[in-house]
C-alpha cells in the first residue's frame, strides 16, 4: 500500500488558500481543507487516479486530483505519493513550483 507524504509547500499553498477563504467564512475553509484531505486520502487505494494535468504534456511524472476550487499535483515515487502542489483552480500553473525539492 502506498504512503503518502505531504511537502511543507503543498501544505504551505493549502494553508494560503483556505486563510483567503477564512477572510469571508472560516467554516467553509474549514471544511475545504477537510475535503482535499478526504479526497487525497483515496491516492493510497487508488494512486493513479488523477489526471496528467494538460499543461504538462508529454511529461507524465506529475498527476492532479481535483477538489474545486483547488488542485492538487502530486508525484508517484515507489511506494511514495509526494504531494508538491495545491493551487485553485482558475490560476496558470507555473511548473518550476512542481520541481522544488520536497520537504517532508
Amino acid at each position: 500500500m502506498a504512503k503518502l507524504v505531504w511537502t511543507e509547500p503543498a501544505l504551505a499553498d493549502l494553508d494560503a488558500i483556505a486563510d483567503y477563504i477564512a477572510l469571508d467564512d472560516e467554516q467553509a475553509a474549514k471544511r475545504l481543507v477537510a475535503k482535499v484531505f478526504r479526497h487525497v486520502e483515496q491516492l493510497i487505494a487508488h494512486p493513479e487516479s488523477g489526471s496528467v494535468p494538460a499543461e504538462l504534456r508529454p511529461i507524465k511524472i506529475y498527476r492532479q486530483i481535483v477538489e474545486p476550487p483547488c488542485r492538487v499535483f502530486y508525484r508517484i515515487s515507489g511506494q511514495k505519493i509526494y504531494i508538491v502542489h495545491v493551487m485553485r483552480g482558475e490560476q496558470l500553473l507555473k511548473k518550476r513550483r512542481l520541481t522544488r525539492k520536497p520537504k517532508t
